[in-house]
């Protein structure tokens, strides 16, 4: 289990463990949250329990980084997700982040992912990061141009039809910042 914290103004990021279920839950089962991610909605303790255990402490494990819970400092309460995770399909490494609706438009994907890529370009030591979105979720779009990817094509993802944005990010272009 990797034991880091990292910290924003406004939020508190660390990775998930076993007592996250709830909160995952109230995201994960939320169809607006869920709407622009090809995943299924999860809407059992037992699925979110897999979840975090096949998933988040398997990547922690293996990989030696993942997802981790975002934290709103305000009201102590996990919000969603942000992180990196290693997608061995690409032998590289993807951004990744869902908020509860009541967090969106308010600059908080945006501070998340800020605090993750320098967290994965500087601790991690990682050259480039991916990052997929859905052709028609402005918002993410948005917010991953904020924190400095740069749009590389119109395509569909690995095994999968349906065409996405490809965004990537390289360690020295974001040190130029």
């Amino acid at each position: 289990m990797i034991n880091i914290r990292l910290e924003t103004e406004r939020l508190l990021l660390r990775p998930f463990q076993m007592g996250d279920e709830a909160a995952v839950l109230e995201f994960s089962s939320n169809p607006e949250v869920n709407r622009y991610t090809g995943d299924p909605i999860i809407d059992t303790l037992t699925e979110t329990v897999a979840l975090i255990e096949n998933v988040w402490l398997s990547d922690y494990s293996k990989y030696g980084y993942g997802r981790f819970a975002v934290i709103h400092k305000i009201d102590e309460k996990i919000i969603g997700f942000c992180g990196v995770k290693y997608l061995p399909e690409l032998e590289g490494t993807d951004l990744g982040y869902r908020f509860l609706p009541a967090y969106w438009g308010k600059g908080i994907a945006t501070e998340a992912c800020q605090v993750m890529v320098n967290d994965a370009f500087q601790r991690l030591q990682i050259e480039k990061i991916h990052a997929f979105v859905e052709p028609d979720n402005n918002a993410s779009t948005k917010v991953l141009e904020k924190v400095g990817f740069q749009f590389d094509k119109k395509a569909p993802y690995p095994k999968e039809t349906n065409p996405v944005l490809w965004y990537s990010l390289l360690k020295t272009d974001y040190e130029r910042q």
